[in-house]
């Protein structure tokens, strides 16, 4: 096993703070630092398995503060964008319109619409709502007597 530096430490408990396998995080180490790790040196790390409950506890918080910031916050996350996703849809189309895909095209296009539409957010609109905002209807039943008509308008109002 490789003798770790704390950047590289850092790298690894942020990446499994951010759901990155063990595996994924071995070829990354790899690729960035030039250092041969294990799928189990990288596990040491994770306080939320066996094998890292003895970490430091300065890896501890860092885990927890970057998985905290990974589940909240989505403006790190470019697909997370609807710009991004738009401009992709738009590339996407016109390389299918390109190679005379247009089974493709048209699907991408429908995409847009459907991404501009917000066909696929968690939005909901209430279109009949009462007074006071809730879908309780006001009903007033006053059978023909108008003074209490009258006074009841007048309390709404804020009239005497």
């Amino acid at each position: 096993m490789a003798t770790l530096n704390d950047k590289v430490k850092a790298f690894i408990v942020q990446g499994l703070a951010t759901y990155q396998t063990p595996s994924q995080i071995v070829t990354a180490v790899k690729n960035d630092f030039g250092l041969e790790t294990s799928r189990q040196q990288v596990e040491s790390y994770d306080p939320t398995k066996r094998a890292g409950q003895s970490c430091a506890k300065k890896w501890k918080e860092l885990f927890a503060a970057t998985r905290k910031k990974y589940q909240e916050d989505f403006s790190d996350i470019a697909i997370a964008n609807k710009a991004y996703r738009l401009n992709m849809l738009c590339r996407m189309a016109r390389e299918a319109e390109q190679s005379k895909n247009r089974p493709l095209a048209a699907s991408l296009l429908e995409q847009a619409a459907k991404e501009m539409g917000e066909v696929f957010t968690n939005k909901q609109k209430l279109d009949h709502q009462s007074s006071d905002k809730s879908m309780t209807p006001v009903v007033n039943n006053f059978n023909g007597d108008a003074q209490a008509a009258s006074q009841a308008y007048q309390d709404i109002m804020g009239g005497k």
